[in-house]
């Protein structure tokens, strides 16, 4: 008898620890469930909600079904205009980008003199606040003191309305995303620096120059960085709000104004907040479409060396 309660006073023993090492971890990852819960599952789920009623903050909420939905696709003039400013800036902007970092990166990537230094303010405008940047440059953008037009008044050339012109609106804004693209440059970078050598050698001795070292060597063992950089930066340019709201409050003409910085004024300058959730559940469509669409094309350009 008390050769077969030993086991199974062990395995409670075993059982108890078990239990009590899985509240204790319940117990730390707690405050970090709690959040979870309060301020990323309860808003998406209340925004789902929200985007079939109508919602002003102050009033209850009143079930319409779809009617936000539709209003949203067939009768609202405005979202032609987003849509289109909003398609702009991602195909326009995010490829630029994307090509302006991946050439400093490879700059970056040869042996100069000060190169760190040299890495370092390439990567600082991307730790600089927003605010902060927007401010620089609409110094800069200024069309009667700033830099840039003081600099081509000086040289006898005509003043460039950076951001009064509708034509030249969003293309002020995408130089300076340009400009800060300081976290993609280092990932390029990193992707760079893990092409192995003995590839370049063995071009080299293939009789490869430059151009055909970097289109055969260079770039296929960089796509996979160049797909997660994509990836992000659908996400991003999708988004794309704060420049607009701080530079240009959507103008001039509403040539800047974009899908987010529209939804932003339904939800909190129209208080039409039922309508602001079904414009971000639509985003949220939009941006998982052409993520799939990016992850299904990968397997014909993305190679990846270990595969």
């Amino acid at each position: 008898m008390a050769m077969s309660a030993t086991p199974a006073r062990r395995q409670g023993f075993h059982l108890n620890t078990a239990a009590r090492n899985q509240n204790l971890g319940l117990a730390f990852i707690a405050p970090w469930l709690i959040g979870f819960v309060a301020f990323t599952v309860y808003p998406i789920v209340a925004s789902l909600y929200y985007s079939f009623t109508l919602y002003d903050v102050i009033n209850s909420p009143e079930w319409v079904g779809l009617q936000n939905y539709t209003n949203l696709i067939a009768n609202d003039p405005q979202i032609p205009v987003v849509i289109y400013n909003t398609f702009y800036m991602v195909f326009l902007g995010l490829p630029s980008a994307m090509v302006v970092s991946f050439l400093l990166a490879g700059l970056l990537n040869n042996q100069i003199a000060g190169r760190p230094v040299f890495r370092t303010i390439f990567f600082l405008p991307s730790i600089v606040p927003v605010v902060a940047v927007s401010l620089v440059w609409l110094w800069l953008y200024n069309p009667n003191y700033g830099l840039i037009n003081s600099t081509l008044a000086a040289l006898g050339l005509q003043v460039i309305p950076w951001l009064s012109s509708p034509s030249l609106a969003k293309l002020s804004l995408i130089i300076i995303s340009v400009w800060a693209q300081g976290t993609t440059i280092v990932i390029f970078l990193a992707a760079l620096q893990e092409v192995p050598r003995e590839l370049y050698d063995a071009a080299k001795v293939d009789g490869a120059n430059g151009l055909h070292r970097f289109v055969s060597v260079t770039l296929p063992l960089c796509t996979p960085s160049i797909l997660f950089v994509m990836i992000t930066g659908l996400i991003g340019w999708f988004q794309y709000f704060t420049l607009p709201f701080i530079m240009t409050n959507g103008g001039p003409m509403q040539s800047t104004n974009l899908y987010a910085y529209y939804l932003y004024q339904n939800a909190f300058q129209f208080f039409k907040m039922g309508y602001a959730s079904a414009m971000s559940w639509i985003l949220f469509l939009i941006i998982v479409a052409f993520t799939f669409i990016a992850f299904r094309s990968s397997a014909r350009w993305v190679y990846y060396a270990g595969g």
